[in-house]
């Protein structure tokens, strides 16, 4: 009867895939704090540890038997002694050789590592012994992964095993290198080769690291005395085939996580929107979530800049140095995920120096992204509502403002490709740039409609204050809906007040219902801001006024077209320069009053579209 020695765990190399960049990047050899580094003269750095509390997980728990000398570091979820953990070599544990009595094939039960984040890689599969033959089976049994022969010829034994630069030649000891990798579990044996006649003596079949191995079998006795056969634990972390795998494996699964970002953050109808367009949107950037995470230091609280009905806008800055506002939308359902859509289309087509531009977009992180130009100064709100001693918006630059915001949003509804009708005009959605130029923001509930249509909604938009009676009621927007909410902002420019605001008795009133009451009974210049009563131009101001009154006429029909309003404010704006040029050296600067009773400000004077004649391609 043939004595067969065959082993239960045999010596192999093991990866992890679990740890993350940080962690391979991380000085070596380092305990958590608080935590034991060393059992007996086996160092333990981190992920591994000495209790639950020191160790990544539980499959990196040691534990430091005290009671051998020298104490014993045992892996507690592989059930292996610990000889070494190093950085650059792995993690080394001893197996135990196991005797068999056979004459026939013999398996070894298989080795398994399901559960444990540990997978084998990059190993040899050795076989030691005369005429044999060992394989190395998969998880079933049914096939041979890998098949090695060793072979005693001309007489010869496993005493004069001939070791040829450290490789198994065949001679008595043969080697394989087809060993698969990223298996965790696996089933070896050993069997007579069919026709040749084996021989007594040691037969060992093994896994081994090939540094392991060359360093440990220098000759043939070195096989023969083995009292132990070594397990490599080779951990990820220098270790370049581990890493690449781990990068592979990462890399896949963030490719599958942005496309189902891509898909359901509306992807495939944003690309729907922009394939029918005939050519007629603007291109955008597509930005990648690392790089805006970084530009936003990922998101941070630091960076906010407003939040809107449809999200939070944060600062932030790309890798070329440039300022962006980046929008992370709050989508919750399909409703809004169209929005958000409709925003990137909407603004895809619009090229206008005081639309606020879009850069590009972002939709595979779990919430989508917009990318538009950063404008410095903040909102028109903010410099007639809140206390602003750096700057105090004059009589002129209110008129300017309005008249910049009109000339953009009568392009939204005549001038573009497809009439747009915004929807949410107000003060907190006109920005000011850094020489405080108008910037009209935030399309989220714009709609596009066909010419002469009005477009009926299923669910009313816009905010309380600046919102058109008649579409509230009727659920028929129009562009006449925008006419009313930007008389609401004229009203705030003349008067600095808010559109719903708390009088002396603290009652909430509405500033349109007071605008048309002080109307009524002749008290204008009562409502006026006091931050520009001392310098705005009477004449003016009346009418700014009986503008922002026909604005505000309860009956759309009545409301003069965007254009009309435009045109207006852009006359007001020309007769100023117009004066100022014929009057130059005459005119008394601390004069409170020009005459403006020569212009007939409903005339018919040509505009400037204030469309930008280049587009450029992100």
């Amino acid at each position: 009867m043939q004595v067969v020695k065959l082993v239960s765990h045999i010596s192999f190399l093991l990866i992890t895939l679990m740890f993350q960049p940080a962690t391979v990047q991380s000085p070596p050899g380092l305990a958590k704090p608080n935590c034991t580094d060393h059992c007996g003269s086996i160092s333990i750095p981190y992920p591994f540890g000495i209790g639950k509390d020191c160790c990544m997980e539980e499959s990196f728990d040691v534990e430091c038997d005290e009671t051998s000398t020298p104490p014993r570091a045992i892996l507690r979820r592989i059930d292996m002694e610990l000889v070494n953990i190093t950085l650059t070599g792995g993690a080394v544990v001893k197996g135990p050789v196991i005797p068999v009595e056979s004459l026939c094939r013999h398996e070894v039960l298989p080795f398994n590592l399901s559960g444990t984040p540990f997978f084998l890689f990059y190993n040899y599969f050795i076989a030691v012994g005369c005429n044999t033959r060992a394989r190395l089976w998969t998880k079933n049994g049914s096939t041979a992964h890998t098949v090695c022969d060793s072979i005693c010829s001309n007489g010869s034994s496993i005493t004069n095993i001939m070791l040829e630069n450290g490789d198994c030649s065949g001679e008595c000891c043969c080697q394989d290198m087809g060993f698969p990798s990223l298996l965790q579990v696996f089933n070896s044996s050993l069997e007579s080769i069919e026709g040749k006649q084996g021989s007594d003596g040691q037969k060992l079949v093994f896994l081994a690291d090939r540094q392991w191995f060359d360093s440990k079998i220098k000759s043939p006795q070195d096989i023969n005395n083995l009292p132990v056969i070594v397990l490599a634990l080779g951990v990820v972390f220098l270790l370049i085939g581990a890493w690449w795998m781990y990068k592979l494996s990462k890399k896949r699964k963030c490719i599958q996580l942005k496309k189902k970002f891509f898909k359901r953050n509306g992807g495939m109808l944003l690309q729907q929107q922009l394939s029918s367009s005939d050519g007629s949107l603007q291109k955008t950037k597509v930005f990648c979530s690392n790089e805006l995470e970084k530009a936003t230091d990922y998101f941070n609280d630091n960076r906010v800049l407003g939040h809107g009905g449809q999200g939070t806008v944060y600062k932030g800055m790309l890798d070329d140095g440039s300022i962006v506002a980046v929008k992370k939308s709050t989508i919750v359902d399909e409703e809004k995920l169209e929005e958000f859509i409709n925003e990137v289309v909407i603004l895809s087509q619009i090229n206008h120096r005081n639309v606020v531009r879009l850069l590009g977009c972002c939709l595979e992180t779990e919430v989508p992204l917009l990318v538009y130009e950063f404008i410095p100064n903040g909102t028109l709100f903010r410099y007639l509502h809140e206390q602003n001693e750096d700057f105090m918006l004059s009589w002129e630059s209110r008129l300017r403002i309005a008249s910049e915001a009109a000339g953009a949003i009568s392009h939204l509804h005549s001038s573009a490709s497809i009439p747009i009708y915004h929807r949410d005009i107000k003060s907190t959605n006109i920005l000011l740039d850094e020489k405080y130029r108008a910037k009209v923001s935030d399309f989220g509930t714009s709609r596009s409609v066909s010419i002469d249509q009005t477009h009926l909604t299923t669910k009313v938009q816009g905010t309380f204050g600046y919102l058109d009676p008649e579409y509230f009621q009727t659920s028929q927007l129009t562009e006449k809906s925008d006419v009313y909410s930007f008389g609401v902002v004229l009203v705030e420019l003349l008067s600095g007040k808010k559109p719903l605001f708390l009088t002396n008795s603290l009652e909430t009133v509405s500033l349109v219902v007071h605008f048309n009451d002080s109307m009524e009974d002749g008290r204008l210049f009562d409502i006026i801001d006091a931050q520009v009563k001392g310098n705005c131009n009477e004449e003016e101001a009346t009418v700014i006024a009986n503008l922002a009154k026909r604005c505000l006429n309860l009956n759309g029909r009545n409301r003069p077209t965007m254009r009309e309003v435009a045109m207006e404010l852009e006359g007001i704006l020309l007769s100023r320069k117009g004066i100022n040029i014929q009057h130059i050296g005459e005119v008394d600067k601390s004069s409170r009053s020009i005459s403006c009773s020569s212009f007939e400000f409903g005339m018919d004077i040509p505009l400037d579209s204030n469309t930008s004649t280049s587009s450029e391609t992100w």
